[in-house]
């Protein structure tokens, strides 16, 4: 390899580092006494966090209220005004130190978050009819919230906010069809800063007790360097295999979807490693970076920890999260099984091997070098899944194991070495202050994207739910196929400028109550479960769709690719995703709605990977040999005949529950492609299979 090609290499994995660290918080860095200010913030909101989930006991509000003023004020000490200097002046675009009025701006917002919990006993007096400094309050909190959210962000949020906002007052002058009655500035602020329907609502709530420490959790995992481990051990397992590096990729990114919620570090964390391997056993570029983005953002789909969005909908469907865990499993894993399968596809395709067992580390060794970071994991899933704590609890729990692990693991090296323990005890020290402002950190762009959009949720609540039921219902003729069409699409395109989180916000508030409705309106019943993982699904899709997605800038910049062409492939490799979502609104056994054996949730699995299976061979233009075009409908009929068997089974005129026969007629078609296809196959690819 020469000098250039390792220095590309390296500014390409600059450029992909510096797009983790903006999304994970580090904006500014300044130097002298002010560099230590943010971290010191940083740590005592963790701190915090870790308070109120072990020993302090407050009113949920004042929680929330002291939790939107920490990620305030580290916003405006952490994050510019402008990223650029503007008419020449560097003052308000500076990173190297902390202009006094951002100083005087975060102390403002952080007041004005905390007025809720200053004068509670006031306010609740004073509900529906607020006194002048209420108002005040509340319009400098509504105006700071939504350049905080710009700031970390973008523009996005803050300009939908804004037009719900101005909906609410202009509601009256508007066509027919949308005129709305309009709110008077006095209900407006009540139900945006004086209660907990607006912006200290649900979603807040959520983000302040549950969310805050599965992120810190991850972090301290981070720290503690078991994302390297990840992906060291998915190589060493699955490396040797036909295009080996890409399914390492994969399930590194599974398993690091563990300990980073962000798709652009979840790319930086295993990509770095994975890319590089999959373009030397002889993937293109942008065939290695698509890889990484769709591991990496489906890392979010993947039980027992899902994002923020995943406890959210488990406040709105009002069920345990384990319910949760329950509905996402089979989709989720079911579209891993169609990755690992599409990365199958494409090694065929370009005739590849995997890497030699030289050049893999040793799979018993390498497991056996990190099992202290797989203790806290299985703690949390043992308390989430059979002690069946809170959420709050089983991370809390999982964090102090983590942290003694942190605190000891680098003294145990250091004996084991033979080195001064004194040294290792400190940096194990180091490490947990470090996990702990790393995590609020990047819980900021959280707790402001639910504080943000909880203003849009208020302005719904005013009266606007049924509103928007009844105007959705004409956009789409009361056609429940069309009305699925327009809210995927919709929620592809504002997630473009939003995180995960706020499209999910949004997208639910609008759109997952229509949902049920005009399904009953067709006769036709969705469950409310049903209805939030659409819009949670097509939310994270949005994360690598053209041409905005980040993740395929962060993966292209490693591979050296172009992003837009890195963004489609990683799109159409994401396809096989996108179906399900439609398949578990009509078929909620998907979503193991009333489901409850354990042979019949495994069955529903396996037939629905082989579903997504055909989807992607349908997709891809492949399966064992390229597709030719009349196959096509043959490989959708079976995704529909192993995805839908509900819908075979009555145009068979065979009783519902007797359905799941129908899976063999869908297995027995896959299987004659088989037959017809493998005449077909490639020469190297029989070659491989006898070697």
């Amino acid at each position: 390899m020469t000098d250039k090609t390792l220095t590309e290499q390296d500014d390409g994995l600059e450029i992909a580092r510096r797009m983790a660290e903006e999304e994970e918080g580090v904006g500014r860095r300044p130097a002298g006494w002010p560099k230590w200010v943010i971290p010191v913030v940083a740590v005592c909101w963790s701190l915090f966090q870790l308070s109120i989930a072990s020993w302090l006991i407050i009113d949920s509000t004042f929680i929330r209220s002291i939790h939107l003023g920490f990620a305030l004020l580290i916003v405006y000490l952490n994050y510019p005004l402008f990223k650029k200097p503007k008419f020449g002046i560097d003052y308000f675009s500076a990173t190297d130190r902390i202009p006094l009025l951002d100083f005087a701006i975060g102390i403002i917002a952080a007041v004005s978050a905390l007025y809720i919990a200053l004068d509670y006993d006031g306010l609740i007096t004073r509900y529906g009819a607020p006194i002048l400094r209420d108002l005040i309050m509340g319009a400098v909190l509504v105006i700071l919230l939504l350049e905080a959210a710009r700031r970390v962000i973008g523009p996005a949020l803050p300009i939908i906010a804004m037009l719900f906002c101005c909906y609410a007052f202009f509601g009256p002058y508007m066509p027919d069809l949308i005129a709305f009655k309009g709110v008077s500035l006095n209900r407006f602020m009540g139900q945006m800063t004086m209660s907990t329907e607006g912006i200290y609502g649900i979603p807040l709530d959520v983000s302040a007790t549950i969310v805050f420490l599965f992120v810190l959790f991850g972090s301290m995992l981070d720290k503690a360097g078991a994302g390297r481990y990840f992906i060291q051990l998915a190589l060493s397992l699955l490396g040797g295999f036909k295009g080996g590096p890409a399914k390492a990729a994969i399930m590194g990114s599974g398993l690091t979807g563990l300990v980073s919620g962000s798709s652009i570090a979840n790319i930086v964390t295993t990509g770095t490693f994975t890319i590089p391997l999959m373009k030397k056993v002889g993937y293109p570029g942008t065939k290695a970076a698509a890889v990484e983005v769709a591991a990496s953002t489906d890392g979010q789909l993947a039980p027992p920890i899902m994002g923020a969005a995943a406890f959210i909908i488990a406040e709105y469907v009002n069920v345990p999260y384990v319910e949760v865990i329950k509905a996402a499993a089979v989709p989720a894993f079911a579209s891993y099984a169609a990755l690992f399968y599409i990365t199958h596809i494409e090694a065929s395709k370009l005739g590849l091997r995997g890497m030699s067992r030289a050049e893999l580390p040793a799979f018993f060794k390498t497991l056996i070098s990190g099992t202290h970071y797989l203790v806290p994991i299985l703690m949390l899933l043992y308390e989430l899944i059979v002690v069946r704590h809170s959420p709050e609890l089983a991370a809390f729990n999982a964090i102090w194991v983590m942290a003694i692990i942190m605190l000891l693991q680098h003294p145990v090296k250091a004996h084991l070495a033979n080195e001064p323990l004194g040294p290792a005890f400190k940096q194990g020290i180091v490490d947990i202050f470090s996990a702990l402002a790393s995590g609020a950190r990047n819980m900021v762009s959280v707790a402001l994207a639910t504080a943000a959009a909880g203003i849009i949720v208020g302005v719904v609540a005013l009266g606007l739910g049924q509103l928007i039921t009844a105007i959705i219902d004409t956009l789409s003729g009361g056609n429940i196929f069309l009305m699925l069409v327009i809210t995927a699409i919709t929620s592809l395109i504002i997630g473009m400028g939003l995180p995960t989180t706020a499209t999910y916000i949004v997208m639910a508030s609008l759109t997952a109550p229509a949902i049920v409705e005009i399904g009953g309106f067709n006769d036709f019943i969705v469950p409310l479960m049903s209805a939030h993982l659409f819009c949670f699904y097509f939310g994270i899709l949005a994360d690598d769709t053209p041409p905005v997605g980040l993740a395929a800038y962060a993966a292209a910049a490693i591979a050296k690719s172009p992003p837009i062409a890195t963004g489609i492939q990683g799109f159409m490799y994401d396809i096989r995703t996108a179906i399900l979502p439609f398949m578990f609104i009509f078929n909620s056994d998907l979503i193991l709605h009333n489901v409850n054996s354990w042979a019949q949730g495994i069955l529903i699995f396996v037939m629905a990977c082989f579903g997504n299976f055909a989807f992607a061979s349908a997709t891809q233009g492949w399966f064992v040999a390229r597709n030719k075009v009349w196959e096509i409908p043959i490989f959708l009929c079976v995704t529909l005949s192993l995805m839908r068997p509900d819908l075979i089974s009555s145009l068979l005129g065979i009783p519902h529950d007797q359905r799941y026969w129908t899976y063999a007629i869908g297995m027995a078609i896959f299987g004659l492609l088989y037959l017809l296809q493998r005449p077909r196959m490639p020469r190297q690819n029989t070659a491989a299979a006898v070697a």
